[in-house]
């Protein structure tokens, strides 16, 4: 799996062209910051409905971001703010909902975990639509990794409290993130990531509201926040973290290389997590989970290696 590079028109991957140490560790400090996703729900959803964290994380984006933009004088996307208004929306707002509130019904996080990993077999199958091709090494990568998922988090699936909201919740976030991560390589892959970031979280602020109203009984005064050092410590590191530092590689990855290599990196969340989980928590694994985080690697190692 390749992109262009629009110097020399020969394709090139952001995982093997000659490129300084900090671009180079890009991927990996992707993968490390997005892994804190799920630890932030354990510190977060005690404490707020899951619509009303997202929204509160949205807005701290912006509150972040447009000074930004205004002191910096950041160009806007003329004529593809509706492109990326689109994508932002599936990428945030119907995945991270997706997820979070299935967690909130009962779905375990284990299992979540593996409907959400099957992104990378989704993406490629539909690497035609943008253009990219997958070889066969590549599928044999993504087949491993999945495997490799599946056994991480083997110990930690159950179906207790299980439901076909929270499962319909978790399949409507696997697809949206599947297809707003190719929507945005086909039509907008290349934007200011400061207006572009401020665009696609505005407009996920706008699509999620009236849920959260509705469903969550959200005002103004905010009362159904327990606003404890946990859950201030959570969202800061939501807005900062992973809304702007994680969501800001993950777009200049898209940017850089093929889709299908970018979502096989989701493949490493899980065994970052369950280490994570075990250094925080104390939560241990299993010896089949060493072997799956193993596992997991080798295949995302095929996926990028060209």
């Amino acid at each position: 799996m390749t992109s262009v590079n629009t110097s020399s028109g020969k394709p090139v991957s952001i995982f093997d062209a000659p490129q300084s140490p900090l671009i180079a560790a890009m991927p990996f400090v992707f993968v490390l910051i997005w892994s804190t996703g799920f630890i932030v729900a354990k510190f977060g959803l005690p404490y707020a409905q899951p619509l009303t964290f997202l929204l509160l994380r949205f807005v701290g984006v912006l509150c972040v971001l447009l000074p930004l933009v205004a002191l910096m004088k950041a160009p806007w996307p003329v004529g593809r703010m509706r492109h990326i208004a689109l994508a932002g929306v599936l990428v945030q707002a119907g995945y991270l909902a997706g997820v979070w509130c299935a967690i909130k019904l009962g779905m375990p996080a284990g299992l979540s975990a593996l409907i959400v990993g099957m992104q990378p077999i989704l993406t490629a199958f539909a690497a035609p639509l943008v253009g990219e091709t997958v070889r066969g090494r590549q599928w044999v990568g993504l087949v491993f990794g999945l495997c490799g998922v599946g056994l991480v988090v083997a110990n930690k699936i159950t179906v207790t409290g299980l439901s076909w909201q929270s499962i319909a919740l978790c399949l409507f976030a696997l697809i949206s993130i599947t297809t707003g991560t190719l929507y945005q390589k086909r039509y907008c892959a290349s934007f200011d990531l400061r207006t572009g970031t401020v665009i696609q979280f505005g407009a996920s602020i706008a699509v999620l509201l009236p849920f959260a109203i509705i469903f969550e009984n959200l005002s103004p005064a905010l009362e159904t926040v327990q606003w404890t050092p946990q859950f201030v410590g959570a969202l800061l590191w939501s807005i900062l973290a992973l809304s702007i530092g994680a969501i800001f590689l993950l777009f200049a990855l898209i940017r850089k290389s093929a889709a299908t290599q970018v979502t096989s990196l989701l493949y490493l969340t899980p065994p970052t997590t369950a280490v994570m989980a075990w250094v925080m928590f104390g939560e241990a694994f299993s010896l089949v989970g060493m072997a799956g985080m193993v596992l997991a690697v080798i295949g995302v190692a095929l996926v990028v290696r060209r």
